[in-house]
């Protein structure tokens, strides 16, 4: 027991030793640390008498010490961008440049979709206006002033379009007496050409076919009501239309250049070149669209209608003259007119008269599809079928009939400001390039104060330029 004192005091006082040297390392280890955040010589506080110039502000960050040296080294982590592979980052960046294009143009399709009355009747105006632009620009070109010749336009074509209009339905209203009881009696000879022919029709199936139609519109008749009722709000509609277009048409015959040149106002100016140009090339494609439309369309009317008024199918003219509309939808119009007289000669005349308008119809859409087209538009709006097709069906998708006639040459003018656009781009890219030949003039009387003579450049290398 007399050792125990003694053995609890020297383990103390190797305690105090231990926890002086780890005191002693510690300032040590401080001071290196001081030292290497501080190499201008501050005092580290706690290690010295303080001065109050090398102090740090009040209020600044307090300074974090460097690590020591014998701590491990760890290895700095990669930027989150260059970790992800070079493809994905591609991807990314296209992906979401599409998505910002996909919802630019769906919101445009509904803004367009909201005021489609509006665009719709615009670009029918356009249309006419392209129709009508030349005849104003021979009387100018005659001596009649800008206004006049103007008016003149506007009053005929209307005028002429709203007799075509009222023919149309004058023809219908005097036929429809005659058509309906010869209708009837094209049901009954269709019944007995079906219940003879090798198709193996019996008067039960061909009955049962009738009551099962009868019920159909028995059973609709409230939906059939409320199509009548939107009928005449379509009628409605159709006139507001046909009012915007009329003004707008007025005001593009007359102003027409002066709306151009204030469009171009909100052109960038890096970008009002090139539009300024394309806009003349878009209107000469839309021009060009719409006369050979109509010279094409009055052949096909032409020959379908002579075709069906000699071999004695009611509605002759009508049905012409709805052939002539049904043109300006390329493909799908001619198909649905087509097909519209072949049936109205089936139910009136029977089968054999129905074969035969059949072949006068693909007769004249091939001599349309092989000849006409291609004489009478040429390259100016040529288009490919399966984009006219598809341009037909979104066009239809969107605005119904409407869009579908204006799709077509929406496309061919779209085509034509592209090509511009991107021969135009090429053509400044090439006149920025220094001329070559002209740079080698510029070299000449150093090569000759040199006495050096060096071979001219080959052919592939020299300019160019028609100019030259």
């Amino acid at each position: 027991m007399s050792r125990l004192p003694q053995w609890l005091g020297g383990v103390g006082r190797g305690l105090s030793g231990f926890a002086a040297k780890l005191e002693q390392r510690r300032a040590e280890a401080e001071a290196l640390r001081a030292g290497a955040a501080d190499p201008v010589g501050l005092v580290v506080p706690g290690s010295g008498p303080e001065d109050p110039r090398t102090q740090p502000p009040e209020g600044a960050p307090e300074r974090v010490p460097a690590p020591p040296s014998y701590a491990p080294s760890v290895a700095a982590r990669p930027e989150p961008a260059a970790a992800v592979p070079w493809g994905m980052r591609v991807a990314a960046e296209v992906g979401w440049r599409l998505l910002v294009l996909a919802g630019t143009l769906w919101i445009l399709m509904r803004v367009i979709s909201a005021v489609r009355l509006v665009v719709l009747s615009f670009v029918v105006a356009l249309l006419i206006t392209a129709l009508l632009q030349p005849t104003v620009s021979r009387l100018r070109q005659m001596g009649l002033p800008r206004g006049l010749a103007t008016a003149v336009t506007f009053i005929t074509g209307f005028v002429i379009m709203g007799l075509v209009g009222w023919f149309v339905v004058w023809q219908v209203m005097e036929n429809v007496g005659s058509l309906s009881s010869r209708v009837q009696d094209g049901i009954q000879e269709l019944k007995q050409w079906l219940l003879n022919s090798p198709f193996h029709v019996t008067d039960q199936q061909i009955n049962d076919i009738a009551k099962n139609l009868s019920d159909a519109i028995g059973a609709n008749a409230e939906a059939i009501t409320s199509a009548g009722l939107e009928g005449v709000t379509v009628i409605v509609e159709l006139l507001t239309g046909l009012v915007l277009a009329m003004f707008s048409t007025l005001f593009l015959l007359y102003d027409g250049r002066k709306i151009w040149n204030w469009v171009l106002h909100f052109v960038p100016s890096q970008a009002i070149e090139g539009v300024a140009g394309a806009g003349p090339q878009a209107w000469r494609t839309l021009t060009a669209y719409v006369r050979g439309t109509v010279i094409v369309a009055m052949i096909d009317a032409i020959f379908i209608g002579l075709g069906v008024y000699f071999l004695e199918v009611p509605l002759a003219v009508p049905l012409a003259v709805i052939i002539f509309l049904g043109a300006f939808v390329p493909l799908v119009g001619a198909v649905v007119s087509g097909a519209l007289a072949v049936i109205v000669a089936l139910v009136t005349n029977g089968p054999f008269t129905a074969l035969m308008v059949l072949v006068v119809v693909l007769a004249v859409q091939q001599l349309e599809g092989h000849i006409l087209q291609p004489f009478i538009l040429g390259r100016a709006v040529r288009v490919h079928p399966l984009a006219v097709v598809l341009s037909v069906a979104a066009g239809s998708m969107v605005a119904g009939i409407g869009g579908a006639v204006v799709a077509v040459p929406l496309v061919a003018v779209t085509n034509t400001v592209v090509g511009y656009l991107h021969a135009h781009a090429k053509q400044r890219a090439l006149l920025a390039v220094p001329e070559p030949r002209a740079a080698a003039a510029a070299g000449a009387p150093n090569t000759a104060a040199s006495g050096s003579a060096e071979p001219s450049p080959p052919a592939a290398e020299r300019s160019t330029d028609p100019a030259e």
